[in-house]
């Protein structure tokens, strides 16, 4: 077969190379043009034949394809077609296989880092290079205390001035990274926490800033037992130093006021006057120091339960009693704890009568609200008590002093009944705070942890004063 077509062709092309003098004879050309055309298609259906025979061996057959005659072309190539789609379907079934596979791990890659950034307890905010918070996790908006932060720019839900912003904006700006930056962050309700703060920028093409990633920790509960064990610290302190001095303070007193007693009995006229003048005076320091004592002096707790709800309406009703142009009032939920019933009934005491001061003289009558909350933190339950007021509220350079012994804005206060309430609450395991309500008047609150037992009925434990 090869050597036929071989012949053909030479033929065919000697009739064309032929001499230029000799007369080209076109019927013969015509004629040789054929027989090599019938000799080329002769040599493509042989290799088609070689071609079938190998794909019909035993070892490369397909048993679900049909077998046609070698005799007959239109069948050939219709098993030739036929075998061809069969190839492109089985590769395009193994590209769909390929390509729901990488669907199929690209959506379980996406789900696991939801699930990651979801539950991680950090918060994680994404910032584009235009300001948007294009992601954040459940933590960041609770380190927050907002909702929905996603496509909302951080300088409108931070405040422009805010720390968090200005780290933000240098980080977009000069590319810096932020390592464990603390910072003190106000949320939309006024309360201030302390936030832990790490923040990269996120780089693109030519090391340009695209975006920054924040971490941010709240610290805020971290903090404030660090500010009470150095409160302890500061009182133990104290105490040991102090205790030994007020103590010969109130003999050398105690000598002082009986030597001018005697001379008020023995003398007459200016004499008497000047020593019962005396006699005043150390009465007023020995009462002073004996404050001071009480304040200087270790507490020795005496543990039982407490019924906190009990304690608060006695104290309510025994400043009540002695003030009835002041409305006091109580609401809430409280539980019992564990502390010294005489110790926590006097912190109560002290910052309910300091409250009804703060109100003398209200021209609309002045109101005094004991309110108890529970709330639920990572570390364990709290029970919250407020004592608020409708008085002018504090000033701004009084909260770093409010509890400072002998630090004082009354007339004949001693300075030391605040500093008192901060060490039995502090001795309990807790804190006190003081701020300004936004509707005017101060707010103290008391913290108490809480054994989780012992409800005391009445009283949902999840309810809130407004200031709380």
């Amino acid at each position: 077969m090869f050597d036929s077509a071989r012949i053909l062709l030479t033929g065919l092309c000697l009739a064309f190379l032929q001499s230029p003098s000799m007369p080209f004879d076109w019927a013969a050309a015509a004629v040789t043009l054929a027989l090599f055309i019938l000799g080329a298609a002769a040599l493509v259906l042989f290799l088609m034949r070689r071609a079938l025979r190998r794909r019909q061996s035993p070892e490369t057959s397909d048993p679900s394809l049909p077998k046609p005659s070698l005799d007959n072309p239109s069948a050939f190539m219709a098993a030739s077609m036929q075998a061809v789609i069969q190839k492109l379907r089985e590769q395009e079934k193994e590209l769909a296989a390929l390509h729901r596979r990488d669907r199929e791990l690209a959506q379980q890659t996406e789900r696991l880092s939801e699930a990651v950034t979801r539950n991680m307890p950090a918060g994680l905010l994404l910032i584009s290079s235009a300001g948007l918070i294009t992601s954040a996790n459940p933590a960041a908006e609770a380190a927050l205390d907002v909702r929905a932060l996603a496509y909302r720019r951080y300088a409108e839900v931070l405040g422009k001035e805010s720390p968090l912003s200005k780290l933000l904006a240098t980080c977009l700006s000069e590319g810096r990274t932020f390592r464990r930056e603390e910072i003190e962050y106000a949320t939309p309700k006024g309360e201030l926490r302390q936030l832990g703060v790490t923040i990269s920028p996120i780089l693109g093409k030519s090391a340009r800033v695209t975006g920054a990633l924040c971490l941010l920790s709240d610290l805020t509960e971290l903090a404030a037992l660090q500010r009470q064990v150095q409160v302890k610290e500061s009182l133990a302190a104290l105490g040991e130093l102090s205790a030994g001095i007020a103590h010969e303070f109130k003999n050398a007193l105690a000598t002082i006021s009986g030597y001018a007693q005697m001379i008020r009995r023995e003398s007459e006229g200016e004499t008497a006057e000047n020593a019962q003048l005396i006699v005043d005076q150390t009465r007023a320091l020995t009462h002073v120091v004996t404050e001071f004592l009480k304040f200087a002096r270790p507490l020795d707790l005496s543990t039982e339960e407490v019924p906190l709800r009990s304690v608060v309406d006695r104290v309510i009703t025994e400043i009540q009693e002695a003030n009835p142009h002041v409305a006091i009032s109580s609401g809430g939920a409280f539980e019992s704890i564990a502390g010294d019933e005489g110790l926590l009934r006097q912190a109560l005491l002290n910052l309910t009568r300091n409250a009804v001061e703060a109100v003398a003289g209200q021209p609309f009558g002045g109101r005094v609200t004991v309110y108890g909350a529970i709330e639920h933190m990572p570390s364990g339950d709290l029970q919250r008590i407020a004592i608020m007021d409708n008085g002018p509220g504090l000033a701004a350079d009084e909260f770093s002093r409010i509890f400072v012994p002998f630090y004082t804005t009354k007339a004949n206060g001693t300075g030391l009944g605040l500093a008192i309430v901060q060490k039995i609450i502090v001795q309990h395991g807790g804190s006190v705070e003081v701020r300004n309500q936004s509707q005017g008047g101060a707010e103290f609150i008391v913290s108490l942890p809480l054994s989780r037992q012992d409800t005391v009925a009445g009283g949902a434990v999840d309810s809130r004063a407004p200031g709380l």
